[in-house]
């Protein structure tokens, strides 16, 4: 271990008694946490992290074969990694690859016969950043459950930052609950549930907020949702108001890589809403601004029979089976046009020439348009 005064370390200003620690695949837990001698698990350098400190992770597969604690039941949930303690404001426990480095933490050996969250967070202030997280799984044996989840979380003031969420069986990142979460440029791609007990492909999101009243202020940012069997972003039962902005989303609902059609896939690009269908006399809105939606199954903007308004402002959609949907339902279970729509863009005579499945920017932005208009 080693505590650094005002120092600053691989670029990285740190505050005042704040430490930095290293794991590595080939470390040991219980070594010095350092870069020579690095600890092998996230589950040693929690233990031993404090409000403010800084684990890096370098390069390298972290393999995962059996969950955190066992399957109580076959309905039961378990978990790959549990981040349960917190950090403090101004004082984030950071989880961090190590620079020019991919850290990639692989549930896919995992046999537990139940549901999987790769990884559980259900702390405080925390900083995931870099991290590619892969391979949540289900068991085909067992059919009585919906999906599992790369990353679950149930906490508040959190980011996730550059995370790279791929080939989950079940949503890459799902907030459950919690307020003040921030996902930032972050990709969610090729997940699929092929054993979901209500249909194959139907709960695999690239991302999802189903947050509980009281709970504002989560935000995606700057994300990408492609070839996910289900929805690219999806807000359904979420009692408090998400904003997603500066987002992509393509190609959801078919089977992963291809555009073969799974029944059960949803197949839009933003799900901004909806609770099952019925009217809730509680419901709340949701901002969707500046993001672009194509080559989606269904619906490229969808309001997901929302109760109340949901504000689309200054997006694009081009090529799904319809561009803006504005489906919402009335207090009497009746259906009805609901949104405020500001500047959209839709129609097959959109396009934008961009690598959309191409390297970020130095800055982790999304990568820049070629052309933006209407082609000629």
């Amino acid at each position: 271990m080693f505590r650094l005064l005002c120092t600053i370390v691989l670029g990285l200003a740190l505050p005042a008694q704040a430490a930095v620690y290293v794991v590595a695949p080939q470390g040991r837990d219980g070594a010095a946490g350092t870069l020579t001698d690095p600890w092998a698990s996230i589950a040693y350098a929690q233990s031993q992290a404090e409000p403010g400190d800084t684990i890096y992770f370098r390069g390298g597969r972290y393999v995962y074969t059996v969950a955190t604690s066992a399957c109580a039941s076959r309905r039961a949930i378990v978990s790959g990694v549990d981040l349960n303690k917190s950090g403090r404001e101004g004082q984030p426990i950071r989880y961090w690859a190590y620079p020019g480095e991919t850290p990639v933490f692989d549930f896919s050996g995992m046999r537990d016969d139940c549901r999987v969250k790769g990884f559980n967070v259900v702390a405080d202030w925390l900083h995931l950043k870099g991290l590619e997280i892969t391979g949540a799984p289900q068991q085909p044996e067992n059919r009585l459950n919906h999906e599992s989840w790369g990353v679950w979380v149930k906490g508040s003031h959190n980011v996730f930052e550059l995370l790279n969420l791929h080939h989950n069986m079940g949503p890459g990142l799902f907030l459950k609950d919690g307020a003040y979460n921030l996902v930032l440029n972050s990709d969610s791609h090729h997940n699929y549930d092929p054993y979901t007990s209500n249909g194959a492909g139907q709960s695999a999101d690239g991302f999802g907020a189903h947050v509980g009243v009281n709970q504002p202020g989560n935000v995606f940012r700057g994300c990408r949702a492609w070839a996910n069997t289900d929805d690219g972003f999806d807000l359904i039962n979420a009692y408090s108001t998400v904003i997603i902005e500066d987002s992509w989303a393509w190609q959801h609902g078919y089977l992963p890589g291809t555009h073969t059609p799974l029944p059960d896939g949803n197949g839009n690009g933003f799900k901004a809403g909806g609770y099952g269908g019925k009217y809730v006399p509680n419901g709340v809105p949701h901002i969707v601004r500046r993001v672009i939606a194509f080559d989606n199954k269904v619906n490229g903007l969808y309001a997901n029979h929302h109760p109340v308004d949901v504000e689309f402002s200054d997006n694009i959609a081009f090529d799904n089976g319809r561009d803006l949907n504005m489906l919402g339902i009335a207090p009497d279970g009746s259906a009805r046009e609901v949104g405020v729509v500001r500047n959209q863009c839709s129609g097959a005579r959109y396009r934008l020439s961009a690598a959309w499945e191409g390297p970020r920017q130095p800055d982790g932005s999304l990568p820049r348009l070629a052309v933006c208009g209407a082609s000629q």
